[in-house]
């Protein structure tokens, strides 16, 4: 009698219960999807199911998974998928750090930290997960953007997990949440899931506590983590600037009498210039910008110039002190080639601890709590704005700003350079000196009258 036949069982995953937002972010299929917001909102586990589907439902398929440091990727990732992939299902190579899967799906595992783009470049995947995103640049998200590429018919995509803060806060709030984009962008690409700790009940189960600890925490970092909320955190390292204290309407005439310099900061990748007015108490007002790339020195000197209305006398322009190195082709530096092009300069301190400091400073009020702050910018500032609510601490120097994003550093360190610099407010006019003080009128009333009044001066032409 013939044995009886059994087929045999494919190798499966047990993926657990997703809840809806996981669910969400799994159905989405949008070149770009991001997921989270909020601590607590299952990122990382409903990243490593998506992988994994992923995995077993297009064989052949390249996925990448990125993290900015190799151990956290190891502890938040690896450790835990290697736990729910049987054997028969995938091998995991751990000199390669890779998966590979029954079907030929594999899942590749790398970091990507500063100076690690070369590492990127050129190779190709069909999906990409940036695991935190908001700790990579831009240029670090389009450098793996540009690897979602490849001869197979799978759809390319790039997931995102991430949270409000960290270097790559700005392109992350720009593209998922406030929804800005540029020119080459497109608004259908881009999906975001927000989740919090409420959206985790398997979280909240297994730690009730974990909820209590999010709310105990300081108003600021408790929006952010607790609720996702992305302006919460905005201006981490300026936590003093706010719209509705520092922003005002832009002037219909700046007053002629108020001293008005220029700042800027300047490279090929941006020139970042301001404009300031000093009135008679010391406030300054910003009240122009120009932000524009890619310009060589006689042409960022030309648009500070055009920017500047003949009538409105600069006291003078500050500029970093990079301004003053020597050329090694020409033995110039590019203050003398500001200065051959109309634009003479005044060299800032290069003191960037003390140059923030005294910008905090100056975002305080001016004299007294009630009072208004010493530094107010018009609204028609809206790269300064902008970059001054975004700009991050120093990872290693709290007292410092972190030099990432570059793009945003630009304006703020114009900003830095003038508040540094030590200028002259506005001066009210003299009061015009009495020709004939008090003393004087009583000489004259002696010499001119013959003295003090008395009875004759009430008579008239007779005795």
């Amino acid at each position: 009698m013939a044995a009886p036949y059994y087929k045999k069982k494919e190798p499966t995953v047990d993926f657990g219960e997703l809840n809806p937002k996981q669910k969400q972010f799994t159905q989405a299929r949008s070149r770009y999807v991001g997921y989270g917001g909020a601590r607590g909102g299952g990122k990382s586990h409903v990243l490593r199911i998506k992988a994994l589907m992923g995995a077993l439902t297009y064989p052949d398929i390249r996925i990448l998974i990125v993290r900015r440091e190799y151990p956290e990727l190891e502890q938040g990732i690896i450790i835990p998928m290697r736990k729910m992939v049987p054997a028969e299902l995938a091998t995991y190579n751990g000199g390669m750090h890779m998966f590979t899967f029954y079907n030929g799906a594999i899942i590749k595992f790398g970091h990507y930290g500063s100076g690690d783009d070369i590492e990127y470049q050129g190779q190709e995947y069909d999906w990409i997960f940036i695991d935190e995103a908001t700790q990579f640049t831009e240029e670090q998200f389009r450098t793996l953007g540009a690897c979602l590429r490849g001869a197979t018919k799978i759809p390319r995509r790039m997931y995102l997990t991430c949270n409000p803060g960290g270097i790559g806060h700005a392109w992350v709030k720009r593209l998922f949440i406030d929804r800005e984009y540029q020119d080459g962008e497109k608004e259908k690409d881009y999906t975001f899931i927000h989740a919090t700790v409420d959206d985790n009940p398997q979280l909240l189960e297994a730690s009730p506590e974990y909820k209590q600890m999010l709310d105990l925490l300081p108003e600021d970092v408790r929006r952010a983590w607790r609720y996702g909320d992305w302006d919460a955190l905005a201006g981490t390292f300026f936590p003093e600037f706010r719209k509705e204290t520092h922003v005002i309407e832009p002037f219909m005439r700046i007053p002629a009498e108020w001293k008005k310099y220029r700042a800027f900061d300047y490279g090929l990748d941006m020139f970042a210039c301001l404009w300031i007015a000093v009135d008679f108490e010391g406030r300054c007002y910003v009240y122009r910008e120009a932000q524009q790339s890619g310009l060589i020195v006689s042409e960022a000197a030309a648009l500070a110039l055009s920017m500047t209305p003949p009538e409105e006398h600069i006291e003078f322009t500050i500029a970093p002190p990079d301004m003053w190195n020597r050329q090694k082709d020409s033995g110039k530096n590019m203050a003398e080639l500001f200065a051959q092009n109309g634009v003479g300069l005044l060299r800032a301190s290069s003191n960037r601890v003390q140059g923030w400091a005294a910008e905090k400073e100056m975002l305080k009020p001016l004299r007294g709590e009630k009072d208004r702050p010493g530094l107010l910018v018009t609204s028609n500032c809206r790269g300064l704005i902008r970059n001054i609510m975004l700009i991050q601490h120093d990872e290693k120097n709290p007292s410092d700003c972190a030099t990432e994003p570059h793009n945003i550093t630009h304006i703020n360190d114009a900003l830095r350079y003038f508040c540094i610099t030590r200028t002259l407010g506005a001066q009210l006019p003299e009061a015009a000196e009495d020709p004939m003080p008090g003393e004087a009128y009583e000489d004259y009333d002696e010499e001119m009258t013959g003295g003090e009044m008395d009875a004759s001066y009430l008579s008239y032409g007779g005795e």
